[in-house]
This record gives structure tokens, sequence and C-alpha cells, in this order.
């Protein structure tokens, strides 16, 4: 084979497997959006059996407050952590997008990396968090409160997943030029 033939294949297998991982990490994404629509419905059907509670039955169920608290944190973590893989994650575009090529590229990374930083931090954090709350009940509910950290966790780790993979791809696509 010549070289050029080689420098093909390679970049064709190498195109294979972002794509594999591009699909996974889609996927996950996915799973991420699918669960945070699951839980708002659960969390719209839940403050509905709130009212109908305490206006029809005069019998207000109390676990609703408690449990919709907890599912706001996964569905804000949980999209939050798509946000980031779907790049629809608050940013201000139109400052990066009017420079020259390599400014904007270097800002990407940079702003990738602050987000790598970020997931850390909340991952670090909240692992002390659940750790440090295994043993405490959540009222009314009767979960532990680590249940309450756990998605920050979890969105840490996929964040900084995400946002690697989103620079590892772009230096692959710079370096392959």
């Amino acid at each position: 084979m010549s070289a050029y033939s080689d420098q093909a294949h390679d970049s064709k297998e190498g195109s294979e497997a972002s794509s594999a991982i591009d699909h996974v990490l889609d996927g996950i994404a996915q799973a991420c959006i699918v669960v945070s629509g699951v839980l708002l419905v659960f969390l719209i059907v839940s403050f509905g059996w709130l009212v109908f509670g305490r206006y029809v039955l005069n019998d207000t169920p109390t676990w609703v407050e408690q449990s919709s608290l907890l599912i706001v944190v996964y569905v804000t973590c949980l999209g939050a952590a798509a946000g980031v893989r779907n790049k629809s994650h608050l940013s201000i575009d139109f400052i990066r997008e009017g420079l020259p090529t390599a400014p904007r590229e270097a800002m990407r990374h940079v702003a990738d990396v602050f987000v790598v930083l970020f997931g850390a931090f909340m991952a670090w954090q909240g692992g002390i968090m659940v750790l440090d709350n295994l043993g405490r009940p959540i009222p009314m509910i009767g979960l532990s409160e680590s249940w309450r950290a756990a998605p920050l966790v979890v969105s840490g780790l996929l964040m900084m997943l995400f946002s690697i993979v989103n620079i590892v791809q772009r230096l692959a696509t710079h370096l392959g030029r």
C-alpha cells in the first residue's frame, strides 16, 4: 500500500472509532433528556395530585413537596449534562464567532476546559455531600439525603466526559488537516 492509502485507511478507522464514540455519547445524552422528560411528567402529575388531595379530598399528600425538590435537582443536572453534549448550554457565541479561526478555536478549548474543571468540582463536592448525608433521611419520603447530591456527581462526570471528548475531537480534526 502507498503512504496515501495508509493515511486514508488510518483516517477511516479513526473516523469509525469517533463515530462509535459519538453514537454512545449521543445515546447517553439522549437518555439524560428522556429521564428528565419522564421526571417532568411525574412532577406535573404529582402536583396535580397535591392540588386534588388538598382541595378535593381535604388530605394534603405531604410527600409531594420533598419529592418535587428531589426531582428538580435531577432534571436540572441531567439537562445540563445533555446540554454540554449537544452544545446547547448557556454561552455567548457572538464574540467568539466574530474572531478569526485561531482565537475562536482557542476560546472553544478554554470554554471546554472550564466546563471540565467545573464538572470535576461538581462531582467532587457532590461526592462529599453523598458520603456525608448517607444516614440522613429526607423528611416525608424517607430516602437518604444522598439522593439529592447524587445527580451532582453524575452530571459533573458526564460534563467532564462530554467536554474532554469535544476537546479531543477538535484537536484530532485540527491535527488531521
